[in-house]
């Protein structure tokens, strides 16, 4: 089983963010509309998983208490250290001002993969793209490892969940892969290497999700604990980043219904397949 989640995983991480490289790398382009509605889709599917499963099976193998303060704990968490790397950012971004949105407005920017294209232009390159680089690796590093630590915890549950879930989450890392590989490309690396760097940004997934499973795997309580743990990193995720996200690059009411939709399709998942 231990195998099964590593092999899950990096199919979430690894090859859905080195698909998403492959894309960018063929098309060096990439189209916010659909971007857009390839994550708000992902991300109902996500929020819907988390409240109508993760949730309720944290509350059953714990109580109301644990999984409501752990779950608000876990986003407190999430929140702070996003908080951290986004001051980081925009003390370092040229083009963020007083007149920005309190948020970001596209999705390099969310990842912060803009650093690189910046670093280029830098009169010390080698230690801006050392900078924007280390950057890139702690933005990936915190989004995937949430998104495993779910996985984890859900395959702990869930064979099922833990399975729709990392297909899921791997729809979701396309256009992450894409918005990675292109600035990189178009600040000067080679495809191939893009490609590569942008699949080796999913492997925190697996570590995320192999902490999830042993969490989860101690006691029923540690099981109520991890999947809390795990449901207020996806609420941070879901909330916090990819819906204002997909709104700001799509200023329409298509992310909401797409959106509606995944939260749908999320519950037929759960209680139907």
């Amino acid at each position: 089983m231990f195998l099964e989640i590593v092999f899950y995983t990096l199919i979430a991480g690894m090859v859905g963010t080195g698909l998403g490289g492959v894309v960018g790398g063929l098309f060096k382009k990439k189209t916010n509309k659909l971007t857009s509605l390839l994550l708000s889709f992902a991300g109902g599917i996500m929020l819907s998983i988390v409240c109508f499963d993760l949730l309720t099976s944290s509350i059953e193998n714990s109580n109301i208490f644990i999984a409501v303060i752990v779950t608000a704990f876990s986003v407190g968490v999430v929140y702070l250290l996003n908080l951290f790397i986004d001051n980081y950012s925009k003390k370092r971004s040229t083009h963020i001002d007083e007149c920005h949105p309190k948020t970001h407005d596209d999705l390099d920017e969310l990842i912060h993969s803009e650093g690189l294209v910046e670093a280029r232009k830098a009169e010390n390159v080698k230690k801006s793209l050392l900078n924007a680089g280390i950057l890139m690796v702690f933005v990936i590093a915190l989004h995937n490892f949430p998104e495993g630590l779910s996985i984890g915890s859900s395959y702990a549950h869930s064979e099922k969940t833990g399975i729709i879930l990392a297909v899921i989450i791997a729809i979701h890392n396309i256009p992450e892969g894409m918005a990675i590989s292109v600035p990189l490309i178009c600040g000067g690396m080679k495809r191939y290497k893009a490609i590569i760097t942008t699949a080796m940004c999913g492997l925190p997934t697996t570590i995320g999700a192999i902490c999830g499973y042993l969490l989860g795997g101690i006691s029923d309580l540690g099981l109520g604990i991890s999947l809390a743990l795990a449901s207020g990193a996806m609420i941070y995720v879901v909330l916090g980043e990819i819906f204002p996200q997909s709104i700001l690059m799509y200023r329409s009411k298509a992310p909401a219904f797409t959106a509606i939709g995944g939260i749908l399709i999320g519950v037929l998942l759960i209680y139907v397949i």
